[in-house]
């Protein structure tokens, strides 16, 4: 069954998250939704989660899997808000550990957060299948960004995350702890094998200024057009490109507060003995 497929666009962010279903009245999967987040104030708000909820029970559907692409430095993950909503498990890759382990050092973030995985409901091994309704899906590892990088397969559908971006923006970058250039080009070969009308939903569009956001390419526009992995380009000149560009780019807005939140599953620290909240900054680490 060819799955339906609804966009949400957060312009904050330049994230897109998705509700992946079968049929009204059937079962949904939740790609990378978006916690909301003013750093200028560190007020945390429900909006864009909301509008989610609105679509899931205005189709009178049952939510069964809350899906991460990776843990995301770029926005905070709205997983446990939706899960308090509307049920369904929380998955990731199964190597989140080694970012957690990453993290939990640079944040120092204590004994009781033990880096296995644990806070997450379900992890994928790459190549693992999963149903929900009348849809069938597949996990596949693309390592590089991160390490734990994971896309969804469904039918002639893959939500590739941060592996790859709109054909005139290219690729994700690669200089985050435990990232890897050459990985990437690799795991970025594995999803452009897949037949040329394959259909690719991205997590991201940076768009240039002649054009609006958009979301969605084929396996064959990013074999010609893909201005990093177009067909020709070598790994080793797309590592030395990679890691050429990475170095002059400035860490995401909400790489600090989005990471802590993200490997935890959306869930939000302890509260201290004040009965509030604290998120860290780690000085001269990252």
């Amino acid at each position: 069954m060819s799955p339906q497929i609804q966009a949400f666009f957060d312009p904050a962010t330049w994230t897109v998250s998705y509700v992946v279903f079968d049929e009204p009245d059937g079962s949904c999967a939740i790609i990378d939704p978006v916690l909301d987040y003013e750093p200028k104030s560190a007020r945390i708000s429900t909006s864009s989660a909301d509008k989610l909820i609105a679509f899931i029970r205005d189709r009178r559907l049952n939510a069964a899997w809350i899906l991460e692409t990776h843990a995301h430095a770029d926005h905070l993950s709205a997983a446990h808000y939706l899960k308090e909503k509307l049920g369904g498990k929380i998955a990731i890759g199964h190597e989140i550990p080694q970012v957690q382990e990453t993290f939990k050092k640079i944040f120092n973030l204590g004994d009781d957060f033990i880096p296995d995985g644990r806070q997450f409901d379900h992890l994928f091994a790459d190549g693992e299948t999963f149903r929900f309704g009348k849809l069938s899906a597949t996990a596949i590892a693309v390592s590089g960004h991160t390490p734990a990088d994971m896309a969804y397969q469904l039918d002639d559908a893959i939500f590739v995350g941060d592996t790859l971006f709109m054909p005139d923006v290219g690729t994700a970058r690669a200089d985050f702890p435990g990232g890897d250039a050459r990985r990437l080009f690799r795991s970025v070969r594995r999803l452009l094998a897949q037949p040329p009308a394959t259909r690719l939903f991205m997590c991201h569009d940076y768009p240039p200024a002649n054009r609006p956001a958009q979301w969605q390419s084929t396996v064959a526009e990013q074999r010609a057009h893909n201005i990093h992995v177009h067909d020709g380009i070598s790994e080793d000149e797309f590592v030395a490109m990679r890691e050429a560009r990475d170095a002059t780019l400035e860490m995401p807005t909400l790489l600090l507060p989005s990471v802590q939140i993200n490997v935890r599953a959306g869930e939000m620290p302890p509260a201290e003995a004040n009965g509030t909240i604290y998120l860290k900054v780690p000085v001269n680490v990252i």
